[in-house]
């Protein structure tokens, strides 16, 4: 039997709408749960024009929580606000830039720094009506800040890498040409004591003996502003050592500068090769007296110094530790900021053509640096400028006994030396300088010729006196091998670089006795008299 139905046609449209409405009301639930939780900041603004149209401000509408955790504001402060009533220093390039979003539709992207905030910001900006403008933004004052730090460690590998290669470079050169240098000094020094100071050419020998000393210094200057210089280091008081040395700075910067000492209470010690404590005094004074223009004041100062982390927060150099501080101020026309963060890099120099060599400060950043120590350096255009030296403070309470002193007489008592060196003009000049000084003198061209003779001689050999870097075998080698021979030989070691035969990281090796090239006569005597009376 067939049943008739009535279809009611409204039951599925009631059906689609009621789903239509569960599927709005989810959509807007996710859309709010999407609004609350995103990490990004979201503010939805409404332009503001004047009556030309054009952006003059803009309303908060809307904000997220992210943008408030971003910003610090809170939406009940901002909402239905401008953001000139907000933030009056709002710059109007903002307003018109996205006042152009608004009202175009053009979207825009770009990082910017709020200076209110102090943070950088990674922003877009779309149109999701007319007059308005929404912006997006991450917080990437992180990313920014390692970026800077990772630019910063590499301007500072980049100066590791030029430290490097100017080092390689100087203790490359550095032993030929000092051995050149001195064949050149020894030679002159011979010809001097043989022409008379009245004959025409003694001159010419002086202005040649003045240029190779000046050769000498400058290998001198690029070995320390490489930390490749060989270093002895002993306890002294700073104090001390720059009041030794006043005379000589007054004489060095002229009559026309004030010079003035003011020498710290109770200076502890510390650990330098007193010849540095000479590099570091002259080329601070000299660089402080080029930088005043007729009279004026140089003024060198000491104090005990303790840094915490506080400050070296801000110094990239520095390091917690006890330090005496050594200053040296000038009131000479002082450096802009840029010239001040390049002014320890070799051969940069402000000064005219000829009137320096870009390595007076470079010398004085090797030497602190080589005795683990750092610089920190203040100046303004106009007012100055100071150079303040910090050296780790010695944790010795005394300054150490001084090595045995030269006997009254330089000359030699008829001991034998062996003389080591494979460059002909030393090993000759060395020779007839050890001879006349009444040594009985033993010349060996290498190492290997050394040994043989060491076996052949009879009698006893007092010293050996050998250059450090040699063909086939460095003069601590042979010093090895000759005193297992001869236990009582005293070693004497002379090199215009040691590479790392008798020094680690320039600093010269726990009883290691070192002669410097160039060196003169008299150099030679008062030390070669000073090992061979040493206990």
């Amino acid at each position: 039997m067939k049943t008739n139905r009535t279809y009611d046609e409204s039951e599925p449209r009631a059906d689609l709408r009621r789903g239509a409405e569960d599927a709005l009301r989810e959509s807007e639930k996710n859309y709010r749960t999407l609004f609350r939780e995103m990490l990004e900041g979201f503010a939805l603004h409404e332009i503001v024009c004047d009556g030309q149209g054009r952006p003059v401000d803009y309303r908060f509408l809307v904000v997220n929580p992210a943008f408030e955790r971003m910003t610090g504001l809170k939406a009940d402060a901002l909402v239905g606000r401008t953001v000139l009533e907000v933030m009056p220093g709002t710059e109007r390039h903002w307003i018109e830039t996205y006042g152009k979003v608004a009202l175009t539709g053009e979207p825009v992207f770009f990082e910017n720094y709020a200076a209110e905030l102090k943070k950088h910001f990674e922003v877009t900006a779309f149109r999701p009506a007319p007059n308005q403008f929404a912006c997006m933004f991450a917080d990437i004052t992180a990313r920014k800040q390692a970026e800077a730090e990772r630019a910063k460690l590499q301007e500072q590998l980049a100066q590791a890498q030029k430290i490097e290669s100017v080092g390689r470079l100087a203790g490359g050169v550095a032993h030929d040409f000092n051995n050149l240098l001195m064949g050149i000094i020894n030679y002159v020094e011979l010809c001097q004591e043989q022409v008379p100071p009245e004959h025409p050419i003694r001159c010419y020998l002086d202005e040649i003996a003045t240029a190779a000393q000046r050769s000498a210094n400058l290998t001198r200057q690029l070995l320390a502003f490489a930390r490749k210089q060989t270093i002895n280091p002993v306890v002294l008081d700073l104090n001390d050592a720059v009041a030794g040395m006043l005379d000589l700075l007054r004489r060095l910067i002229g009559e026309d500068i004030d010079l003035t000492w003011l020498p710290g209470p109770d200076l502890w010690l510390v650990k330098l090769d007193p010849s540095q404590v000479d590099q570091l005094l002259a080329n601070l004074c000299v660089n402080a007296r080029d930088a005043i223009a007729g009279v004026g004041k140089i003024t060198i100062e000491s104090s005990n110094i303790a840094i915490d982390q506080a400050y070296c927060a801000d110094h990239a150099d520095a390091v917690p530790g006890e330090y005496v501080m050594l200053a040296v101020s000038d009131d000479g026309c002082g450096m802009t900021k840029d010239v001040l963060a390049h002014v320890c890099e070799p051969f940069f120099t402000t000064k005219g053509v000829g009137r320096g060599t870009g390595l007076g400060l470079a010398t004085v950043h090797g030497i602190v640096k080589q005795n683990r120590g750092f610089i920190n350096a203040y100046s303004e255009p106009g007012k100055g400028t100071t150079f303040r030296l910090y050296l780790p403070r010695c944790a010795l309470k005394t300054m150490e006994p001084s090595a045995a002193s030269a006997s009254q007489s330089s000359r030699g008592q008829g001991e034998t030396v062996l003389l080591v060196e494979d460059e002909k003009s030393i090993r000759a000049t060395c020779g007839l300088f050890l001879d006349a000084l009444g040594y009985e003198v033993l010349v060996a061209e290498t190492p290997a010729a050394a040994e043989d003779m060491a076996v052949r001689h009879p009698g006893e050999i007092h010293l050996l006196l050998t250059d450090v870097v040699m063909p086939g075998m460095n003069g601590r080698q042979l010093a090895e091998r000759l005193l297992a021979a001869r236990p009582g030989l005293k070693c004497l070691f002379m090199s215009g670089y040691t590479a790392n035969a008798i020094a680690h990281r320039g600093v010269l090796d726990e009883g290691v006795q070192f002669l410097s090239k160039p060196f003169s006569r008299e150099d030679l005597a008062r030390k070669v008299r000073g090992v061979l009376d040493a206990p």
